[in-house]
Formats: structure tokens, C-alpha cells, sequence
């Protein structure tokens, strides 16, 4: 294969961020344009319609889009500032990024409640609701995928005891919006956070928060915490002005309309498809060569594929030769440093270069077996394929109050 041979940039097959579309590269340079004239409002506007269309929203007057200047944190950290109040809040985490949540959320909230399972282990809805029922709880949030597993969490349950609760249901979106239904209405979700350079597929810089417009105009109700990333104060501008509060990126925001103009006109059931589809090419040329994943399939998200590294290869080594090659993956964080490598295939992937991918990643693996005297696990490309393995028995869920 010569692919490699006429490559003129990194195949960034990572959760983000991702390789751009020619459209958005063209949009980014458009004329320059004043945040304060009509100009602005008017993309503004048509973002937030795309973003209701983009979610799939049936009573699309009964909710709203706010676009903030930052990354995905920026957008969660907005809702964690903005909904609580003087209430109690509790996270669920299963990963770095509930994690975050919860680190997050102390600042913010005195009363932060956390139900806390190991990295890659799903939750116990069980115990969840059992705490819901002991505990007197006004907003629920939990990460929908946990990008450093590759775990996708429960949606429509753990909406399901938010609501019996009488509680807000709260949702990091930032790796899954663009490449998973999420059905806010089914799901009672008040909230969901998101970022324009994952699966949507533009440029980083970029977050937003889609919420129920009731909601929104609560959130006046509650003495603000921040000033960049007061929710309250970006929807009292969009529906005021049909502008941000601060100066916005513009470049970003024509990059951001363009991406889902891209999607709309794919179609948002054709793009998770064509998404989804991708994801197995890559599960199935890697369990070809042998390579155990680290959770369960039927856990996964559909935009990242997470690798147990064969015994006798180092990540660090496996990944800087694939960089020689102009593949960028991740290496694990955390609990999962050294053991897994991460294979994201979202952003302007063809099969093509996924097909490159598994040539390349097969050469990595066996010039870097061969360099050991341990050849554990040999990659064996004409095996049959083993079965995934199971998860590991979790250690103790931590329940903090």
C-alpha cells in the first residue's frame, strides 16, 4: 500500500480534534464581520436552528441553543455553575470526565453529592436509584460518553429516576452529540453540553448548551457564580439580542454553521450511520490482528475504540511509530496509562485511510513483537477472531455525600 507515500498531513484518528471537511476550511476565512451588527445575529440564529434540527427536537419552541466561546469544559462548567443554586446536585461518574464533573461542581456547590464506579464499569442503576430515594437530590448529572473508556452511559434510565425524583437530569454531550441519538424530550434532559470540534466535526474553540427554554428562564432565579460562564447571562443575550454576552470567535461560528449545515444535508440518521459503520470497519480489522478491547461492544460509543496493547509492546513506542506513519492515536490516562491505546474514527476519515490504518497498525505491531523476546499474544491476522473479553470484577463503588 502507497497510501502512506502521498500523505501531506497527521490522520488524526482521535476523539478529538478531528480532521476538517474542505467546506469548513473555506468557511473559516470568510469576510470578517462585527459581533455587534446584524450580520452576527443572523448566524447565530441559524446556528441555533441547525443545533434543534441537528438533536432532532419534536417541540423545537420549547427549547433554546446558547453558543459559548471555549471547549466543552466551558459549556459544563456553565451548567454546573448556573442550575444548582442553593440546591443539591449529584454526579455520576464512571471516568476521567465525571471526575471532572465532580471537581467541577465542588467549586461551585456546597452540596455535591457523588456515586463514583471504577473507570470502564457501567453504572448500577440500582443503587442509583436508591440513593435518589434516600437523599433529597434537585439536579442529577452524569457524562453520556466517557471518552477515557469509550463508554456510553444510560440516557434514557437514569433520566427516567431523575424525573421520578422530581429532579433536573443534566448531560455532558461533548464526545457523543453529532455521532449518537440523544432524544432530550424521551430522556427528560434539561440540559446537554457539547463541542464543536468531536463528532460535529469543526474546528476546537467552540461549546454550546441546549436546554429547555422553562429552564433557561429559571436560572435568573439564582445568584451568579461566575460572570464569563453565567448561563442565565448568555440566554438573557440570545433571546434579547440574538447575540453573546462577550466577544465571540467569529471565525469559529462560520466554521460551527457550516459543520452542521454538512450534517443536515447528509442527513443526522445517515451521518450516525455512516459514523457507526466506520467504528466497526476498525473493530473488526483490529480483532482481526488479534487485539482484545478494553469493555464490552455493546458498551461503546460509536466514535472511539478502546485497545488492550498486546504484552510484549509499549503504547508509547506503538504510538510514535505510527506517528512516523502520519496516524495519531491516543495512549490511556489515568488507571488505563500503558495498558490500552484509543482509536477514534470520527472527522474527515475515509475508508480508505481506516483500511491504511490496520495495514499500518499490523507492520507496527509486528516490527515492535519482533524486537522483544517476549512475543505474547503474536498478532495473527488469519485467526478467528477471540471473544471480547469480559469486564473486571469492579473494586468497591465509592458513594460520596
Amino acid at each position: 500500500m502507497e497510501h502512506d507515500l502521498n500523505l501531506d498531513k497527521h490522520l488524526l484518528f482521535t476523539p478529538g480534534p478531528v480532521n476538517v471537511a474542505e467546506t469548513l476550511r473555506t468557511a473559516i476565512c470568510k469576510e470578517d464581520i462585527c459581533h455587534r451588527e446584524t450580520d452576527f445575529d443572523d448566524l447565530l440564529a441559524g446556528i441555533e436552528h441547525k443545533l434543534l434540527s441537528l438533536f432532532q427536537i419534536r417541540n423545537r419552541e420549547r427549547y433554546r441553543a446558547v453558543v459559548i466561546t471555549g471547549s466543552g469544559t466551558a459549556a459544563n462548567e456553565a451548567i454546573l455553575s448556573s442550575v444548582v443554586g442553593n440546591g443539591a446536585i449529584l454526579i455520576l461518574s464512571n471516568g476521567e470526565f465525571g471526575g471532572r464533573l465532580h471537581k467541577t461542581s465542588l467549586i461551585h456547590n456546597k452540596q455535591t453529592h457523588l456515586i463514583e464506579m471504577p473507570w470502564g464499569v457501567p453504572f448500577d442503576v440500582a443503587q442509583i436509584a436508591a440513593y435518589l430515594l434516600a437523599n433529597k437530590i434537585d439536579v442529577v448529572a452524569m457524562v453520556h460518553h466517557e471518552t477515557c473508556s469509550g463508554m456510553l452511559n444510560p440516557l434514557a434510565q437514569i433520566g427516567a429516576l431523575a424525573k421520578a425524583c422530581g429532579a433536573l437530569f443534566v448531560v455532558d454531550g461533548v464526545s457523543s452529540v453529532g455521532a449518537e441519538v440523544i432524544d432530550m424530550e424521551a430522556c427528560n434532559i434539561a440540559f446537554v453540553s457539547s463541542s464543536s470540534s468531536k463528532a460535529l466535526g469543526s474546528y476546537p474553540g467552540l461549546s454550546f448548551v441546549v436546554g429547555r427554554k422553562k429552564q433557561f428562564k429559571r436560572l435568573k432565579r439564582h445568584a451568579a457564580k461566575t460572570t464569563y460562564l453565567n448561563l442565565a447571562t448568555f440566554y438573557a443575550f440570545l433571546k434579547t439580542h440574538s447575540q453573546t454576552p462577550n466577544t465571540p470567535a467569529v471565525p469559529l461560528f462560520f466554521a460551527l454553521d457550516q459543520a452542521l449545515t454538512d450534517i443536515l444535508h447528509e442527513g443526522v440518521l445517515m451521518r450516525y450511520a455512516r459514523i457507526k459503520a466506520r467504528a466497526d470497519l476498525l473493530r473488526n480489522g483490529m480483532r482481526r490482528l488479534n487485539l482484545d478491547f478494553e469493555i464490552d461492544e455493546a458498551d461503546m460509543c460509536s466514535v472511539l475504540t478502546t485497545v488492550r496493547v498486546p504484552a510484549s509492546v509499549s503504547v508509547h513506542d506503538l504510538r510514535a511509530r505510527l506517528r512516523e506513519k502520519s496516524i495519531i492515536i491516543y495512549e490511556g490516562k489515568g488507571c488505563f496509562a500503558g495498558k490500552v491505546f484509543q482509536v477514534g474514527n470520527i472527522g474527515e476519515l475515509s475508508d480508505d485511510d481506516i483500511r491504511y490504518f490496520l495495514s499500518t497498525l499490523k507492520d507496527v505491531l509486528l516490527t515492535l513483537q519482533a524486537d522483544t523476546a517476549d512475543l505474547v499474544i503474536p498478532v495473527r491476522p488469519n485467526q478467528t477472531p477471540p471473544a471480547v473479553l469480559p469486564v473486571p470484577v469492579p473494586a468497591h463503588v465509592r458513594v460520596v455525600s
